[in-house]
């Protein structure tokens, strides 16, 4: 096992790596921004280290600084957390090749993976249902018109790289394709570096079901079951759940299988998520992977009982992992909202600033990760998530009445938060039917 491990990020996940580091007698080393400072994740690591301005480009995703600090500290591997460099196979590449071990895939399933097209391809070879689409990147436009032709109208435009919604769009007809495609190449250009897009047949009002997988290196591979994320604003995740409310128990078995198949016929190791489109009805079909730890992880460590974080860090050391998948088990439900400071009466514009006070809901089912605390000032150079509300019960009703009850006990004082808007998405019918899509929150409690 590891002395010491750097964590190449900042905020929530940054303080969750090191409480994580802690508990297994491993000493953390931070890295902060000068906007950082004084953040949570920087006071209660062992040591901390500058590596720039607050810009994110000038610091977190500086590489160069981040080995340095890693060099200087002893630490023997990095973990990189999500976002920033988490899915950068060049600085997972440079970490290994400084001698440094990187928590998280090898860079070359990172590459094979992190590029949607090629994952497709992957996902075909593993029997893994996909969604109809283009015979791989569109050359140009006559490619398009005659892959649309093919697939049938309405047609997705995705980005090869990158997510969040960039680089995406719906073409009803060909007229509108020719439109949308020079739009979509722009964005992706300029969102990730990579002008590469390919079709997928459009599937009208999906759900959005990921299985989080975790593999040794070992070639022990296990899903720890799935999560339903399709409360969703702009494709940005409002609400996590598990298990996803609406799955029958076949499809879940289904699902759960595929995902596990896709990532061993990768030779992936590590903690990742493989991701799902489910159709009205019940059919799944496979969209991406992210070869990392995502924000919602915290939905499945409360079901199945399991540290993620602990499990990366022992497989990343060469630990195998502890149980199979005969062990898992999935127990109650486990909800999670995401806190993040900004204003839902202003079309959720971001609110940075200083907190004046903050009250932290507690009790039965309720666990708060978050780096934000009275007196903390929020910068405005990064994500505005400040923290993440999870509760855990024995069933759905009492997973969303105790979310509620959370999130009106939850104070922060200073700035807006997304806690009102949550509580009216968890009181709809819709949401608590489970009935909703991907595209239900613009669509029914936006469209005013």
């Amino acid at each position: 096992m590891y002395n010491r491990i750097l964590i190449a990020n900042r905020g929530e996940i940054a303080l969750r790596i090191v409480r994580a580091c802690k508990e297994m007698g491993v000493e953390s080393v931070a890295v902060f921004s000068e906007a950082d400072r004084d953040s949570a994740h920087v006071r209660y690591a062992d040591d901390a280290y500058c590596i720039g301005p607050s810009r994110s480009a000038d610091s977190y995703l500086r590489i160069e600084n981040i080995i340095s600090a890693a060099e200087v500290s002893g630490a023997e591997a990095i973990h990189p957390g999500y976002g920033f460099l988490a899915e950068n196979a060049y600085f997972n590449e440079v970490c290994r090749s400084s001698e440094f071990d990187f928590i998280g895939p090898s860079p070359e399933a990172m590459t094979q993976l992190g590029d949607k097209a090629t994952a497709r391809a992957v996902a075909i070879a593993a029997n893994v249902p996909v969604v109809p689409g283009s015979d791989g990147l569109l050359a140009d436009e006559a490619h398009a018109i005659e892959s649309a032709q093919t697939i049938g109208y309405p047609v997705l435009i995705k980005a090869t790289a990158g997510g969040g919604g960039k680089g995406m769009r719906v073409a009803p007809n060909e007229q509108s394709l020719r439109t949308a495609l020079q739009q979509a190449q722009q964005e992706a250009q300029a969102a990730f570096g990579n002008a590469g897009v390919y079709l997928e047949k459009f599937i009208d009002r999906p759900r959005h079901v990921e299985v989080q997988v975790i593999a040794d290196n070992h070639g022990n591979v296990c899903h720890l079951f799935e999560r339903d994320c399709s409360a969703q604003r702009r494709h940005q995740k409002l609400i996590e759940e598990s298990p996803s409310p609406l799955l029958s128990s076949k499809t879940r078995t289904a699902i759960c299988e595929a995902a596990a198949r896709l990532v061993r016929n990768a030779d992936y190791q590590n903690a990742g998520t493989v991701e799902f489109i489910v159709d009205q009805d019940d059919n799944f079909y496979f969209i991406e992977v992210n070869a990392r730890i995502q924000v919602e992880h915290p939905v499945t460590e409360m079901v199945t009982g399991i540290d993620l974080i602990q499990t990366q860090i022992r497989v990343a050391a060469g630990v195998p992992l502890p149980f199979q998948q005969e062990d898992i088990r999935l127990n109650g439900v486990s909800m999670e909202c995401r806190i993040n400071a900004e204003n839902p009466d202003k079309n959720f514009q971001p609110c940075p600033g200083h907190i004046k006070q903050m009250f932290i809901p507690g009790g039965l089912g309720i666990r708060f990760d978050s780096h934000a605390h009275a007196g903390y000032t929020v910068p405005p150079f990064y994500d505005s998530m400040i923290g993440k509300l999870i509760v855990h019960k024995p069933t759905r009703e009492e997973a969303i009445a105790c979310m509620i009850r959370g999130l009106e006990e939850l104070r922060v004082e200073g700035i807006a938060t997304t806690a009102s808007f949550q509580i009216r998405v968890l009181k709809d019918p819709a949401f608590v039917a489970g009935t909703i899509d991907t595209k239900w929150v613009e669509r029914e409690l936006l469209c005013s």
